[in-house]
Order: structure tokens, then C-alpha cells, then sequence
């Protein structure tokens, strides 16, 4: 079976034997009725991926691995800021009229810093110390610009990760701040599985571990019994990922780059409500 879905359900069973919930206390979200859309979480949820055995894609429910390429290569390949250079609408409440959604997520890595040995944007910062200092201690991507926050849209969910290499391998380490554990769990784990292939792709190593840590690990309490009932489905074996092998540079890949061979899995999860 998908280790992918037992990480999932065990969390989520975490979460709701264990979790804190919210109830009583005054939140920020609401539900499009004006009720208030309380939580049960857990602090500091820490969940690992082995790449080189899996890639993390849940098989309890569809996750729209095209989607989630798209709106990754949106961040992190063009860098962008704009939803009219995405391929889909899920940031579409988030933008102004000129379709920006402000100086958060591509916007940051696309800024140029100084460093010792030039001037490097983040990701090419990443790709430059892959390829020259592997080894190094230091290969972090950071989008929570304290400077900037009153100037995005939506301050950052997932907004630094940490790059490792260890022997022939590239891991990597997600940091989130807070996550919708159904609507947006494997969604970000599927993305960020996919970029550590394309560094480690694009920088001659091969894709080892994925580490996510997020601070806020919540279900909404409309979700509960949806979440239950997901957890119970039958699981099938994780598909197999397959890359182009003629694509070796990071600003190359395309959606179509990537493939999902034998991808079996159980019915989508429609109508599932949204706090805002």
C-alpha cells in the first residue's frame, strides 16, 4: 500500500483523538454563512517521505498531480506573482484587478540578493550551490520577507525549505506554517516531491527524503466527518513517477515532464466546504 496514505491517516487520526480544538475560543475564519469555521489541530506535525522508494501521492482520493506542477512551476520556474501565468483559478480570490497577488510567493524568490560570490536569486542561489558546493550546510529558501508582509496577498503557507545533500542524494525539508489538512496535505507534499526530482535532476543526484514540518496542523470542524470517511477507504499500491529523461535543466521542465504510471485510486471529494 501507498506509504503516502498511511502517513496521512495516521496524522489525521492524530489530530482527531488528540488534537486541540477551537471551540470556544474566537477565530479568525468563518464559513460562507457567517458562522465561525473552528479547528482541531496539532503543534508541529513532522512527516517523512522516502522518495527513493515512493513518490508521496495519496491513492484514498485523486490529487491532481498536473494542477499542482503547474502552480509549483508558477512559484519557483517563472517566479511569478501573476495569476494570468497560471493555469488554473485556485489563486483567483487572492488577486487584484491587474491579476497580482502581491509581492508573496514567486515574487520573493524572483528578488536578487548579494552574496559572496555574486548576485543570485534564491533558486538559482540553490542550483548554484548544488552544483559548486553540494556539501553546504547553507542551501535554504526563504519567502517569509518580513518586510513585505503587509504587501501580499496571502502571507506564505509553505514558505522555506531547507536542501541537504547526503552522499548521492538530495533531501530536503518543507516548512509550513499552517496547513488545511484535506483540502491542501497532499497537494503540497506532491508538489515538493516533485522539486526535490527536479533539483536533484537538475543537479546530477538522485531524490532521497522529503521532510514536512508544519506548525499548524488543522481540521476544519465541517470536515470532520469527511475526513472520516476518507480515512476508511480502501488504499492501493503508490503509482510509479516517471520523468523525461531528456530534460536535465531546472528551467526547462513542463508539466508534461512528468508522468504517473498506474495511478489507482478511490473517488474525488466533492463540495467540500471552504472557511474563509
Amino acid at each position: 500500500m501507498s506509504r503516502a496514505d498511511e502517513i496521512f491517516v495516521e496524522m489525521c487520526k492524530d489530530i482527531l483523538e488528540n488534537g486541540e480544538s477551537s471551540q470556544g475560543r474566537e477565530v479568525r475564519a468563518e464559513w460562507p454563512d457567517g458562522q465561525p469555521a473552528h479547528t482541531v489541530k496539532k503543534f508541529c506535525v513532522v512527516n517523512r517521505y522516502d522518495l527513493t522508494s515512493e513518490f508521496p501521492i495519496l491513492t484514498l482520493r485523486p490529487t491532481n498531480l498536473r494542477a499542482a506542477i503547474d502552480e509549483l512551476l508558477w512559484i519557483w520556474q517563472k517566479k511569478s506573482n501573476n495569476i494570468n501565468e497560471l493555469n488554473s483559478r485556485i489563486w483567483d480570490s487572492w488577486a487584484d484587478d491587474s491579476g497580482s497577488i502581491g509581492k508573496a510567493y514567486g515574487y520573493q524568490l524572483a528578488q536578487k540578493h548579494r552574496y559572496k560570490e555574486g548576485m543570485f536569486d534564491q533558486v538559482d542561489r540553490v542550483l548554484y550551490d548544488l552544483k559548486n558546493n553540494p556539501y553546504s550546510r547553507r542551501i535554504v529558501v526563504n519567502m517569509y520577507n518580513h518586510d513585505e508582509l503587509a504587501d501580499m496577498s496571502l502571507y506564505p503557507c509553505a514558505y522555506s525549505v531547507t536542501f541537504n545533500v547526503t552522499g548521492k542524494f538530495l533531501n530536503a525539508i518543507l516548512h509550513q506554517r499552517s496547513q488545511d489538512v484535506l483540502v491542501a496535505n497532499n497537494w503540497n507534499v506532491a508538489q515538493y516531491g516533485i522539486l526535490v526530482h527536479m533539483f536533484a535532476r537538475s543537479s546530477g543526484l538522485q531524490a532521497g527524503e522529503l521532510v514536512h514540518v508544519i506548525a499548524d496542523a488543522h481540521i476544519y470542524d465541517r470536515h470532520i466527518p469527511i475526513v472520516q470517511e476518507l480515512i476508511g477507504r480502501e488504499q492501493f499500491p503508490a503509482p510509479e513517477l516517471v520523468i523525461n529523461p531528456e530534460v536535465r535543466d531546472f528551467y526547462s521542465f513542463k508539466v508534461e515532464d512528468f508522468q504517473l504510471n498506474d495511478y489507482k485510486h478511490g473517488p474525488q471529494v466533492k463540495r467540500i466546504p471552504v472557511a474563509i
